[in-house]
């Protein structure tokens, strides 16, 4: 058995084990007693409408990378949070806490990058804080969000709502996101060029859920990538999962990116990847209305939901046999986000 860590530790932050740990022993003791569990976002009922809430905090290194910047990545981070709890989001608060001796012709491209990003997803900037900490307190730039958007009447999902029968799907190409940052941090030539999918999901969402399909969970893959999500829904819904590994779209430079660096493609963080756990009755017509978008063309279904192993993952490997697919204990990749 693993020792529990006496301090923080970066895998903290990982989207492992250790951050499930932290969450669940530390920060739930923040929240009210009559608190749901813990999702992308909490739905709070105002006046008869129902409106997502969430924050996060980015904190990616190096904060310019294939595919993207700090920037791109707040916006666009939060949004995929309020998407994935089927919101439509609306607005975005934003501070950035950046350190003395930054250049300013950075600030300003990421700037622009908010302001792009901001565009494309449609929200509003609409406050914000900024701080400035002494040369060597920080690591350049720190960006910390805030969300909010509309729950359409009918529309509910969670994780703790799979149930045996469903089925999984995925909406493309899992890893870039992860791979693309080891490759700019660590100078690292795969061979050929990754870039990050950092992408508002709800551009695919948002429509999808519009038709109506019978999606009961959602969750963006992003810290401990794949593997983290499947894993923390099969939890939260007291289910098993198989899923079919040659089902899942990896592309061949994250697996050669992976095979050289050691990683597990499903453990790999992604910025435009989300599961979607779907009730069977469409799982053919949620998949091509999926292909048909430019942030599904890749979907796939991977999987099913059982009652076999509750809260257990197994993969049929391409080989013709079976493994549990584990949560990372700590972190493959610190600061990919």
């Amino acid at each position: 058995m693993e020792k529990i860590p006496d301090r923080i530790l970066l895998a903290h932050g990982g989207g492992g084990i250790l951050m499930r740990e932290l969450i669940e022993e530390v920060v739930k003791r923040i929240g009210s007693a009559d608190a749901p569990s813990l999702q992308d976002s909490a739905i709070v009922e105002i006046d008869g409408s129902r409106i997502a809430f969430t924050t996060d905090s980015f904190v990616v290194s190096p904060i310019f990378f294939p595919g993207g910047d700090i920037g791109t990545l707040s916006i666009y981070g939060t949004v995929n949070d309020l998407a994935v709890s089927g919101a439509r989001p609306i607005a975005v608060s934003l501070a950035f806490i950046v350190e003395e001796g930054f250049p300013m012709e950075s600030l300003e491209r990421v700037a622009d990058s908010i302001r792009s990003a901001a565009d494309r997803a449609g929200v509003s900037i609409v406050t914000g804080d900024t701080k400035v900490v002494e040369k060597g307190k920080a690591d350049g730039i720190y960006i910390n969000t805030s969300g909010i958007g509309v729950v359409p009447d009918g529309v509910s999902v969670s994780t703790d709502a799979a149930k045996a029968g469903d089925v999984i799907i995925v909406n493309g190409n899992i890893g870039e996101h992860g791979l693309a940052i080891a490759s700019k941090r660590e100078g690292i030539d795969f061979g050929v060029d990754i870039e990050s999918d950092s992408a508002p999901l709800s551009e695919l969402i948002i429509p999808m859920l519009e038709q109506g399909f019978a999606v009961r969970a959602m969750r963006d893959a992003t810290r401990g990538g794949l593997a983290a999500v499947l894993n923390e829904i099969a939890s939260d819904s007291g289910v098993g999962m198989v899923v079919d590994e040659a089902q899942i779209p990896i592309p061949e430079a994250v697996l050669s990116g992976c095979e050289l660096m050691g990683y597990e493609p499903l453990n790999i963080a992604n910025e435009g990847k989300f599961v979607a756990v779907e009730d069977g009755s469409d799982a053919e017509r949620v998949v091509e209305f999926m292909r048909s978008r430019e942030l599904g063309r890749n979907a796939a279904l991977i999987g099913e939901v059982v009652s076999e192993h509750p809260g257990t993952v197994v993969m049929k490997t391409i080989y013709g046999g079976q493994r549990v697919v584990d949560v990372p204990y700590g972190d493959l990749l610190p600061r990919i986000c």
